[in-house]
């Protein structure tokens, strides 16, 4: 499996971006999560990862989307993005994610993102807007990954992101990346409705085949205005995930990506470790995506690492979520959360104003953290790259 991967690798990639892959994600971004380390040792916790949601706008409207993606469009102006990467690039970054909506309705965006050659940005795209245009200019710039969401088959797609030819479009998008040999991956948020028949290994064989270097599987989690939580997944079925994930990272020649284990199968949350943080298309500084309240900005005049550094808001979730649970507070106990929120008067982020009463409408649920059913990385490469670069680094060590 390894001699067929980096067959794969140096066969079908442009070797100019496996080269920027190699520099950027592989030298810089180790070495930005060794800083990171070094910085835990002395309290400070500035987060080597960042996910920015440029805007909020979105071509689709997917079932339980947290995002405000029918309300007036919000934006991380071109000139403030730059600085946001730029300042978190001198703190010693170099991985962005970058999210929305939409990201490719961000007028403007692939400017911004070529002004910073030295870092590597993986942009999370329901593909519907990928061109061959726009594929040659990613490939020119040499720094972005495209990561397009496929959410089931043709029916199951439409009801899933309300749309019409969704698969095929998104497909199209997925093809229209590879063509250009660009580094792409393919991920999808599992649900009821796509489980079954997303969770195999003819899909994982026909995404090698097309040529995709990568894929990740979210589990969906029943959050925001209408949180659909019939389409939750239940613990064995989380389970499943993960012994299907462990399995065919071991067996077959395509990256796979979770962020919720770590190499020994324990559970983590990577706000709580403080392996990344969000930002949101206003500019506010989040502990993840899904939880929409924030007491600081990135127009903050400390600059964003001491801002972060500094947060007690920050801190405190970090350290409430540690002492709740090694799986999903938002999840597990939003009761706790929503305590949380109160006594720092976080502000509620979203356009609707609505965050608090949908968080004290969530019902406590299963997320990720099964104690006692943990899952070992099969892939020694996996299993050793987690252990230095994707654990939980001391978050948890009360527990």
């Amino acid at each position: 499996m390894y001699l067929k991967m980096a067959k794969r690798v140096l066969v079908e990639s442009d070797k100019r971006l496996l080269w920027k892959f190699m520099m950027n994600m592989g030298y810089r971004g180790i070495r930005s999560i060794e800083l990171h380390k070094k910085r835990l040792k002395r309290g400070e916790y500035f987060p080597p990862f960042l996910h920015i949601s440029v805007l909020n706008s979105c071509n689709l409207q997917c079932q339980g989307c947290w995002v405000d993606v029918k309300a007036k469009q919000q934006r991380i102006e071109p000139d403030r993005l730059s600085k946001l990467i730029g300042d978190a690039q001198a703190a010693g970054n170099a991985m962005f994610g970058i999210l929305g909506g939409e990201p490719f309705m961000y007028r403007g965006l692939l400017d911004v993102l070529a002004e910073h050659p030295r870092a590597y940005f993986q942009v999370f795209t329901n593909g519907q807007l990928i061109t061959d245009e726009l594929a040659a200019r990613m490939r020119e710039i040499g720094n972005i990954t495209p990561l397009i969401s496929i959410e089931g088959d043709d029916v199951v797609s439409d009801e899933r992101r309300g749309g019409e030819a969704v698969y095929s479009r998104s497909m199209q998008g997925v093809e229209t990346c590879i063509r250009h040999k660009l580094i792409t991956g393919v991920c999808t948020s599992l649900c009821q409705s796509n489980y079954e028949s997303m969770l195999r290994e003819e899909w994982v064989d026909r995404l090698i085949e097309i040529g995709a270097m990568y894929m990740w599987f979210h589990t969906y989690r029943p959050i925001g205005p209408d949180p659909n939580p019939q389409l939750a997944l239940t613990p064995e079925q989380q389970l499943r995930v993960r012994k299907f994930v462990v399995e065919m990272r071991a067996r077959k020649p395509i990256g796979i990506i979770d962020a919720y284990y770590d190499g020994q199968g324990q559970a983590l949350c990577p706000a709580t470790t403080a392996m990344s943080h969000h930002i949101s298309p206003a500019g506010d500084i989040e502990p993840c995506p899904i939880i929409q309240f924030a007491k600081e900005t990135i127009d903050d005049e400390r600059g964003i690492k001491r801002t972060m550094v500094e947060s007690e808001f920050l801190h405190e979730f970090r350290e409430m979520a540690a002492a709740t649970t090694r799986g999903c507070i938002v999840l597990e106990n939003p009761d706790a959360l929503k305590a949380l929120m109160i006594k720092h008067g976080a502000r509620d982020t979203t356009v609707r104003q609505s965050a608090m009463q949908e968080l004290a409408a969530l019902e406590a649920r299963p997320s990720q953290h099964n104690p006692g059913h943990e899952i070992p990385e099969k892939n020694l490469i996996y299993r050793w790259a987690k252990k230095y670069w994707f654990s939980d680094f001391g978050a948890y060590a009360s527990r």
